[in-house]
This record gives C-alpha cells, structure tokens and sequence, in this order.
C-alpha cells in the first residue's frame, strides 16, 4: 500500500512566521556559533599563524555552492531542502531518501560537535563533569524547540545578536587597541608556494569548513518561512558574507594575540584571545561563547528536524515523525528522536573527529546537490519567471571545488 506524499488536511502543518530579519539571524546562529567560538583552537592547531587563510579558502568552496541552493530554494521551498533538490534534480526517491537521511545525521553530529564545544566554557563557571554538562545542555535546547518555531528562532535570534557583539568586541579590541594589528595582517597570507604551509592551510580548511555550516540549513525553514522564494536567496547571501569577513577578522586577531600552541591546547580558545586584546574581564566572553554555542545546538535541533518532517511527509519516513503538535506547532516526536541522538553522539566521539566528520558528510551533500542543479539546467526545466537562477557553470565549480574538498589533507 502506497504511502501518502502530503500531509492529510485535518494535520496541524508548519506556520508561516519568519520574515528576512529573522531568516538571516538563524543563520548567522547556527553559523557562529557553530564554528569560531568551537574551533578557531583547533583549526589553528593545523594551520598555525594562516589560520584565516584556512577560512579564507573554506569561504570560497562554500560560495558556489550558496549560489546553487539559493537557486534551489526558490524553486523548490519545502522543509527538507537538500532531498528535494535532489528528488526534483535526479527524479530519483532512492537517492532523495540517502541525501535525507545524510543531512540528519550530519545535523544531529553538528549538533553533538558544538554541544561539547560549550563544554569548556562551562566548564570555567561550572565544576560539573562534562557527561553530565553536555546532556544537561541537549535536554534544555531540546525543550526550548520544541516550544515553537517563531519563539525558538526568537530566542536564537537574540542569543545571536549576543554572539556577535563578543565578536565585535574582539574584533574592536584587537585593531584599536594598544597593538597594532591591522598592520600585522599581512603575516597571515602565506608568502610563497610552500607545500608545507599550504598542507597545513588545506587540513585547517576541512575543519574551518565546518564553521561555515548553517546556510544549507536555512533552507529546511522554507515552510515556515513568509515568501521563501523571494526571500530565502537574500538571507543565504547576506549570511555567508557577515560571516566570512567576521571569521577573517577573528581568527587573524586570535594568532595574532595569543601564541598558536596556547590556542590549539585551550578549551576556551576565545576567551584567551578575548583577555589579551580587551581590557574586559574574561569571564564576559566566556558567557557569550556559552550563548553562541547553545543557539548553535538549538538551531541545529530545529533544523534536523525539519529534515524529518519533510521525509516524512513524502511517505520515505514512518508517518508519525511528520506528526505535528496541535499547540506549538513543531515536529515534537521527531525534536525529541535529533536530541537523543545528538546526546548519543555527543558523549561518544570527541570535538574534533565529529566536526571533521561533520564537514565531510556536509560537502557529501553539496556534491550532490550541486550535481542536481547541473543535471536539471541540462534538461532545460527552467525556473519560474523572478525566481534566482545562475549560470550552469557556478553549480559546476561548486561541484568540482566540494569534491577536491573531501579528498585527504596531504601530509
């Protein structure tokens, strides 16, 4: 018996209740605090002093592939984004299903990933054991999206403005301070061709790479999203450029100010170089770290499971984690399932293999659906007239830069 692909009439469905403003801070969350907060320490680690240049490169493979799901996202506006596109480029289920289900476990791992990412903060507040830190920290945002979208992404939006105000501070610190390191910037572009420099820029890269996670996000919001066709474009480009020039300016400041062995080793990298270029008191940064890392968990729940939504609603999940909750108007089965599995994942693997491991999947996807784009020009099924669209040649780049991205660092 065939299983149905909407949703029945009588079934509450997602509300439309996120205008631009909103759209662009659920990036600018789940993106920062998804990355510079948890791994400007070990991307430095890899990359030493070009470090920026590492999210410099990271910035340049995610903007072809922006530009395909902008194009996608208005032609197709539906929660589980990535599947779709897939589906509509493919005319293939199967392979819609395994890019689904790829984007979930990618979410739920990027959600562990940034989970222990909080855990040094806390830790500088807290004498609590991690365990039970980073399950404390999972149940919370978990009841926090299940409440409802437009609160949930309010809550995340403000704890955004947060974040960006301790970036701002450093960023602040660090050019107008008593060192003068606006004129120490060029010591982060490498100044020749040495394999052994760059092998360190492209191992960061795969980890920086991970910092710029949320754009493809945005787009499983697009049912709850007013005028997504319109709209969604706008918010993705607006996002990946705040945070490109932001990642830039910190993490040349973070190696600037703070020896690069000191940063690899921290738990709280930020907080260091927050102490060294700020007259604050360090304690202040480690408060917003906290907040951007918990909007990053909140938003990656949300996102995840949306994901399962939209599969479920096609008929290639079971029917009950379509289920929607009459009151708050979320997912609630499948909020539930992404945080439990977030808190499996989370006490598991360890910061760094999850958020290498995140990338890879992440980049996985962008093959994918940058594959689609090409496949569905070719076949000449335009968009609708005012939809975005670009040239067959940007999806091909971003097909071409995501895949060169996978392979291997050399050593």
């Amino acid at each position: 018996m065939s299983v149905s692909n909407s949703t029945p009439s009588d079934q509450p469905k997602l509300k439309r209740s996120l205008g631009l403003g909103l759209l662009i801070l659920y990036g600018l969350g789940v993106t920062i605090g998804a990355g510079i907060y948890v791994l400007i320490g070990v991307t430095a680690a890899r990359a030493g002093i070009y470090a920026p240049v590492s999210f410099s490169v990271a910035a340049l493979v995610m903007v072809f592939s922006a530009a395909s799901f902008a194009e996608f996202s208005g032609r197709f506006p539906v929660s589980a984004g990535e599947a779709a596109y897939v589906r509509e480029g493919f005319r293939s289920e199967t392979l819609a299903l395994i890019v689904g289900l790829v984007v979930i476990v990618e979410a739920t791992i990027a959600g562990a990933t940034i989970s222990l990412g909080s855990i040094g903060y806390l830790r500088s507040f807290v004498d609590i054991p991690p365990t039970f830190l980073v399950i404390g920290v999972l149940i919370l945002m978990g009841l926090i999206a299940a409440i409802g979208t437009l609160q949930s992404v309010a809550f995340a939006g403000i704890l955004t403005l947060i974040e960006i105000g301790g970036l701002l501070a450093i960023i602040a610190g660090g050019f107008f301070g008593a060192d003068d390191i606006f004129s120490k910037l060029p010591l982060v572009i490498p100044s020749s061709f040495d394999w052994s420099i760059w092998s360190g820029v492209f191992g960061g890269a795969i980890l920086a790479f991970f910092a710029f996670i949320g754009f493809e996000d945005m787009v499983n919001v697009a049912e709850e999203t007013k005028r997504p066709r319109r709209t969604m474009p706008i918010a993705i480009f607006i996002t990946l450029g705040i945070v490109t020039l932001l990642y830039f300016l910190i993490s040349a400041i973070a190696v600037l100010s703070v020896p690069v062995d000191e940063l690899a080793k921290s738990e709280a990298p930020l907080g260091l170089v927050f102490d060294a270029v700020t007259p604050l008191p360090a304690g202040a940064i480690n408060l917003i770290a906290i907040v951007a890392t918990l909007n990053g968990v909140i938003i990656q729940i949300i996102m995840a499971a949306r994901v399962i939504y939209g599969l479920a609603n096609k008929g290639n999940l079971p029917k009950i984690l379509g289920r929607v909750h009459k009151r708050t108007r979320t997912p609630i089965i499948a909020t539930v399932l992404v945080t439990a599995i977030m808190m499996i994942f989370a006490i598991g693997f360890n910061l760094e293999s999850l958020a290498e491991f995140t990338s890879r999947m992440t980049l996985t996807v962008f093959v994918l659906v940058n594959l689609a784009l090409v496949w569905l020009k070719m076949s000449r099924r335009a968009p609708t007239s005012g939809h975005f669209s670009v040239p067959i040649w940007v999806p091909i780049i971003g097909f071409l830069l995501s895949a060169i991205a996978m392979l291997p660092a050399p050593s």
